[in-house]
């Protein structure tokens, strides 16, 4: 009987094992499935819209065959339609029944060719030589996916999108498992019966016969030798039988030893040889189902306690009726300060000025203009610090889905602690062109930055002209100006906290300083010296804050103008070398003007509020140095 559960455990085991092999084999369905973009009217340009890529759960893959460079982004579909506005292209839509449309679009203008490569726009790129393959790609609603070359050949037409099937069979591994387990029992079975069937055919001693039937013996009918043996008394027969030694004894002990020890001896090794042939039938079992278990990927198991999670709490953020999405993503807004950050100095290591005008306007390109200006002259002028990209800490984009667009960011360095942080503004005029900064200042060790929105919800301009604030946007430089001219006569002078007034008193030191030096030189009854602090035309960037205050960039000159006061006097340089390679002269019979460059942000409070306008921070560079005519 034990033969014949065996057989049926073997049976069963290869039924098990054989069913776990075909699921991760011939039963096995694949892994992906895949649809191509068929592209009939050939364009520089072919915009894949995310519904395409979102057509089947799970990543997506894009795999896009061609000849040269290929290039491929993502980013909004608006502003990747804003942005092939001026070129032919083909949009792949997803249509009914799961098929892609292919509409070939026109541009709305004279067409022109933009190179994709470099944009600001993309929230992400990628280029590959002949062979571009994007994968684990999960798109978000609202954004899709443009391949081009450089945007003035046709774009590649060999395009597929796949998605993953989910091929897995988690009971292939229990099943082989399970087989192998059985096949043990069977082959556990199989020893037994053998064990039982040689325990039955051992040799077997027949009992003896049966005896004859005893009769009293006549003493005297027997002959007279048989009579006297009969007769003859223990005691005599004892006395003839030689006496047994001790020798004797031990050789009859060591016989019955020895017959002892060789049966024992026996025993054992039959029985050493039962378990290691049970051993050897044991261990191929042993074996065959951990190397099943262990041949087994994941996909090939059961998954337990995997449920859906329960969500974590978080802050809940109301984002206004009818809002926009913000400018930048976080990431993106990183991506595009280290790129800015990378070109300035190239530029500044080379004082290409041109190169420094792709990322730098307004304030900010006038300031490194003079300081290339000086740098060409005194080779020993410092470079201009850097702007670091190591830990940006705020990133505040504008909520808007029109063009120009402004981001501001707080960013500092992590490995040097002298390096203060940085509060810029960069702004994109319009889809084609890259963000340039326009602002940016040093942040004070004693400012405290504002509380500001989320990356991801952004925040909106603040009019120049608006009445929610404790002053206007448009009237902040004009009056921190009064504050440095008029001091604590000022109407505006109790608006702006401590930090901001030691400004303005250092700014008015500095001037006390040039009337000094024309005093020490003899000057001071030949010249005058006047100042006059006036904000710039580029006008303030405000954006709001969380307590619906705002935080505004405003820039500020300082003018500084000495004139001879009589007709023989005449305005000498002296040692100042920065004015001689500015002016290229060394003294003036009509004065000399000087002018400095404020950039300040400050953090205005809203309209009522008790608290005063804070300094966040300042730059101050040398603007120019101009002979009067």
């Amino acid at each position: 009987m034990r033969f014949v559960w065996a057989v049926v455990a073997f049976v069963l085991a290869a039924a098990l094992i054989g069913a776990g092999i075909a699921q991760r084999t011939v039963f096995l369905g694949p892994d992906s499935q895949q649809a191509r973009i068929e592209i009939e009217e050939a364009a520089p340009f072919v915009l894949v819209d995310g519904e395409v890529l979102r057509a089947h759960p799970g990543a997506q893959n894009l795999l896009i065959r061609g000849d040269g460079e290929i290039f491929a982004s993502y980013g909004r579909t608006p502003d990747m339609e804003a942005w092939l506005a001026d070129a032919d292209y083909n949009h792949v839509t997803a249509g009914d029944g799961g098929s892609l449309d292919v509409e070939h679009v026109d541009a709305t203008q004279d067409p022109v060719a933009h190179d994709p490569a470099g944009s600001d726009l993309w929230l992400d790129s990628f280029s590959e030589e002949d062979s571009l393959i994007a994968d684990n790609m999960q798109l978000p609603e609202g954004t899709s996916v443009l391949i081009a070359y450089d945007g003035t050949e046709d774009a590649p037409d060999d395009i597929a999108v796949s998605w993953p099937l989910d091929n897995s069979t988690p009971w292939a591994g229990p099943l082989m498992v399970a087989g192998g387990i059985v096949l043990l029992v069977g082959l556990i079975l199989y020893v037994l019966g053998i064990r039982h069937q040689r325990r039955g055919r051992g040799p077997r001693r027949k009992g003896p016969g049966p005896l004859p039937v005893t009769e009293p013996i006549d003493v005297a009918a027997l002959p007279p030798a048989d009579r006297a043996a009969l007769e003859e008394s223990p005691a005599d027969a004892d006395a003839d039988t030689p006496p047994r030694t001790a020798a004797d004894d031990d050789v009859a002990d060591a016989e019955i030893v020895d017959e002892g020890e060789g049966s024992a001896s026996k025993n054992t090794m039959q029985a050493t040889r039962m378990t290691r042939r049970r051993r050897m039938l044991v261990l191929p079992a042993l074996g065959l189902t951990a190397l099943l278990a262990a041949g087994c990927s994941p996909e090939s198991w059961p998954r337990f306690g995997e449920g859906t999670p329960s969500p974590s709490p978080s802050p809940t953020v109301i984002a206004p009726e009818n809002q926009k999405p913000p400018a930048v993503t976080e990431s993106q807004a990183t991506r595009i300060l280290q790129t800015l950050s990378g070109t300035l100095e190239e530029a500044d290591a080379a004082l290409d000025i041109e190169l420094a005008k792709t990322r730098i306007d307004g304030p900010a390109l006038a300031a490194r203009t003079t300081e290339y200006a000086l740098r060409t002259q005194l080779p020993d002028t410092p470079l201009p610090s850097a702007i670091p990209t190591d830990e940006v800490e705020v990133v505040l984009p504008e909520a808007t889905d029109k063009w120009p667009r402004t981001v501001l960011m707080l960013s500092k360095a992590s490995d040097d602690e002298t390096v203060p942080p940085v509060i810029l503004t960069m702004t994109q005029q319009d889809p084609w062109s890259n963000y340039k900064v326009t602002d940016i200042a040093e942040m004070s060790a004693d400012a405290v930055f504002p509380d500001v929105a989320a990356a991801w919800l952004g925040t909106s301009l603040v009019p120049q002209d608006s009445a929610f604030l404790t002053i206007g946007p448009g009237e902040l430089a004009a009056a921190f100006a009064d504050v440095v001219d008029s001091g604590d006569k000022s109407a505006s002078y109790g608006l702006f906290d401590d930090l901001s007034l030691a400004l303005a008193k250092s700014i008015v030191d500095s001037r006390q300083s040039v009337v000094q030096t024309l005093a020490d030189n003899g000057a001071a009854a030949t010249s005058q010296a006047t100042f006059d602090m006036a904000p710039t035309t580029a006008p303030p960037v405000s954006m709001t804050t969380l307590d619906s205050g705002a935080i505004v960039a405003v820039s500020l000159t300082d003018t500084e103008t000495v004139t001879p006061t009589s007709a023989d006097a005449v305005i000498r340089f002296g040692d100042n070398a920065q004015a001689k390679a500015l002016t290229g002269a060394s003294e003036s019979a009509k004065g000399v003007t000087t002018t400095y460059e404020f950039q300040l942000f400050f953090s205005v409070p809203a309209q009522g509020s008790t608290e005063q306008i804070r300094l966040l921070a300042v730059r101050q560079d040398l603007l120019s140095v101009e002979v009067i005519k």
